[in-house]
C-alpha cells in the first residue's frame, strides 16, 4: 500500500496543494477572505450556475436517451449484439477533444447541418448537451444494463400475471431494484459533465464556460492564480460530495440484491413493442453516436482525398516546432509509459484493498483513488509545473512528466477493473500456498496472477485509451517540440484556415481509430459479458 499512497501523495496531492496554496497566499499570509470575494463576482457566479445546470441537464438527457438502450442490451438477444456493445462504448474512451471536434464537424460553421439546412449549433448549449450525451451514453447503458441483465425477470413476470400492466410492473418491481445502478450511473455522468473541459472548450466558445474551462482561462490567459485556486477548491468540494454519494449507492447495489447469471436473462425480441424498441435504439446509436464520427472522417478527407493527412507530415514553422504527424508517435510513447505506471500502481492498490487485515483507513483510500477523475486536470497540470521544479523532484524538463499526469487518470480504471476479480479469488488458495512454503510473492505469482491476468490486460487497455486522450493536464506540460495528439488538435483548431481545420479533423480521426481498435481488443479479452465496465 505504501507505493500507491506515495505515488498519489507526490504526484497528485502535492501538486494540487501547491497550486492552491500559491493562489491563496499573499504577502501578508493566506488570504482566505479571497474565497468570498471571488464567489461574489457576477461572472464567477454565472460560471458556477452554468456548470451546475448544464451537468444536471446533461445527466437527465443522458438517462432519458440511454435507459432504453440499457434494456435492449440487458433483456434482448440479437445478432451483432457484442459488436454493437463495442460501438456504443467507443465514444466513452474517445478523448474529449475528438468528441468536441466531431460535433464541430457536425453542427459547427461549415458542418453537415450548416451545409444541408443552414443550422448551426456550435455556439449554443444544445451542442454541448448533445456532445455530453454522446460521451456518456455508454456509462448508463453498461452500468444500468449490467445490473439489469442480472436481475431475475420472474418477479416482473409474476406481477404481469397478477394483472399489472407492463409499465406498472416495471415501475413497481424492476425500477426499485435498478435504482442504485441508475443513481450510480447518474452520479458518474454528472461528475464527468460537471468537470467537462475539452467539449466545452471547443463548442462553448467565449459564451459558455464550466469551472474547468474557467480554471484554465484564469491560469493560462488571465494569470490570476488566486481566482483559479478558489474555483479549484469549489470544484474539489463538489467532486468529494458526488464521490461520497456514489460510494454509498455502490454499496447498496452490492448488498441489497440477489443476482443471476446474465446469460440466462436475454431473449430474442418478441412482439412489435420489443422489435420497435430495438429499432429505436439502433436509430439513436446511428444518429447520435455513429453520425458525428462518420462526419469527422468525411471532413478529414475533404475534397482533396488524403490531402489533409499528407499535410500532417510538413513542418510549417507556426504552432508546431515539428511536423504534426510526430504527435502520433509522441502520444503512443507517452501512453505506453503511462499505462505501465498505471497498471503497477493500480494493481498494487487493488491488492492492498483486498487484504483481509485492511483497516478502515485502507478501505477509505478506495474512494480517494477516484479523485483524479473529478479534480481539475488543469490544476494538476499547472501544479506539476509549479511544484515539481526543485531537486529531488525537478521534473519540469523531463519527458516523464506527461506519462505521470496521464497515469493519474488511468489508475482508477485499473483499480475498478482488477479489484472485483481479486475479491473473487478464494483466500484459502493463498493460505494453502503459504502452508506449503510459498513466499507472498510466489503465492501471488502462482495463485492470483493466473486468475487476474486477463483483467490486467483489460485494465491496461483502458489505461492506454484514457492516457492517449488526456488533455487537461497535458496541455500545460507537453513540450512544443513533443506535442500529444489532443494538444496538436487543439492547437490546429485554434488557428484560422481550412488547412488547419482539415488537419485537426485528420488527427482526430487517427486518434479515434486508435482508441476504437484498443476498445475492440478489450471487448475480445473480456470474460465478463454482463456489460459493466
Amino acid at each position: 500500500m505504501a507505493v500507491p499512497v506515495a505515488f498519489f501523495a507526490v504526484f497528485f496531492a502535492y501538486p494540487v496543494a501547491a497550486i492552491v496554496a500559491r493562489g491563496l497566499d499573499a504577502e501578508g499570509g493566506p488570504q482566505f477572505g479571497r474565497i468570498a470575494d471571488v464567489l461574489a463576482q457576477s461572472d464567477v457566479r454565472h460560471v458556477l450556475w452554468f456548470t451546475t445546470w448544464q451537468a444536471l441537464a446533461s445527466t437527465a438527457l443522458t438517462l432519458l436517451v440511454a435507459l432504453p438502450g440499457a434494456y435492449v442490451f440487458a433483456r434482448l438477444d440479437f445478432p451483432g449484439k457484442q459488436a454493437l456493445r463495442a460501438v456504443v462504448t467507443v465514444p466513452f474512451v474517445l478523448p474529449t477533444v475528438v468528441v468536441g471536434t466531431a460535433f464541430l464537424a457536425l453542427v459547427g460553421r461549415g458542418g453537415l447541418l450548416d451545409e444541408l439546412w443552414g443550422v448551426r449549433l456550435d455556439t449554443t448549449v444544445w451542442a454541448i448537451l448533445l456532445a455530453h450525451v454522446f460521451f456518456n451514453y455508454a456509462v448508463v447503458v453498461r452500468t444500468v444494463g449490467g445490473l439489469w441483465s442480472q436481475l431475475a425477470p420472474r418477479q416482473e413476470e409474476a406481477a404481469r400475471m397478477l394483472g399489472a400492466s407492463p409499465l406498472r410492473a416495471w415501475r413497481q418491481v424492476t425500477l426499485p431494484a435498478l435504482a442504485p445502478a441508475v443513481a450510480a450511473a447518474a452520479l458518474m455522468v454528472f461528475l464527468f459533465t460537471f468537470t467537462s473541459f475539452g467539449v466545452v472548450q471547443i463548442l462553448g466558445g467565449p459564451t459558455f464556460s464550466t469551472l474547468e474551462v474557467e480554471i484554465y482561462r484564469q491560469t493560462s490567459q488571465v494569470f490570476d492564480l488566486s481566482t483559479a485556486a478558489v474555483l479549484t477548491l469549489v470544484q474539489f468540494a463538489a467532486v468529494a460530495v458526488v464521490l461520497a454519494v456514489h460510494a454509498w449507492t455502490v454499496r447498496r447495489r452490492e448488498t441489497a440484491l440477489t443476482l443471476v447469471d446474465a446469460a440466462t436473462t436475454a431473449r430474442r425480441p418478441r412482439g412489435r413493442g420489443q422489435w420497435a424498441l430495438l429499432a429505436g435504439v439502433l436509430g439513436i446509436v446511428a444518429v447520435l453516436l455513429v453520425l458525428p464520427l462518420a462526419v469527422l472522417v468525411q471532413r478529414s478527407l475533404g475534397a482533396s482525398g488524403f490531402g489533409y493527412y499528407r499535410a500532417l507530415t510538413r513542418e510549417d514553422g507556426g504552432a508546431f516546432l515539428v511536423p504534426p504527424v510526430e504527435a502520433i508517435g509522441n502520444s503512443l510513447q507517452y501512453a505506453v509509459a503511462a499505462t505501465a505506471v498505471a497498471v503497477v500502481i493500480g494493481a498494487l492498490a487493488a491488492a492492498a484493498l483486498t487484504r483481509r487485515d485492511a483497516g478502515r483507513l485502507v478501505r477509505g483510500f478506495d474512494a480517494l483513488l477516484m479523485l483524479p477523475l473529478g479534480v481539475s486536470a488543469v490544476t494538476v497540470g499547472f501544479g506539476f509545473l509549479v511544484a515539481l521544479d526543485e531537486p529531488p523532484l525537478d521534473l519540469r524538463s523531463s519527458w516523464i512528466l506527461v506519462p505521470l499526469a496521464q497515469a493519474l487518470v488511468g489508475v482508477p480504471f485499473v483499480v475498478r477493473t482488477v479489484l472485483p476479480v481479486l475479491r473473487s479469488v478464494d483466500g484459502r488458495l493463498r493460505e494453502a500456498a503459504a502452508v506449503l512454503g510459498a513466499s507472498p510473492w510466489r503465492a501471488w505469482r502462482e495463485v492470483d496472477l493466473p486468475m487476474v491476468r486477463r483483467a490486467l490486460l483489460v485494465a491496461a487497455g483502458f489505461a492506454f485509451a484514457v492516457s492517449l486522450g488526456e488533455f487537461g493536464a497535458t496541455v500545460f506540460i507537453a513540450r512544443p517540440d513533443n506535442p500529444t495528439l489532443p494538444v496538436a488538435v487543439a492547437r490546429l483548431l485554434g488557428r484560422p484556415g481550412d488547412m488547419n481545420y482539415g488537419q485537426a479533423m485528420a488527427l482526430s480521426t487517427i486518434l479515434m481509430l486508435v482508441c476504437a481498435v484498443a476498445l475492440v481488443v478489450l471487448e475480445r479479452l473480456r470474460t465478463d459479458r454482463s456489460g459493466e465496465f
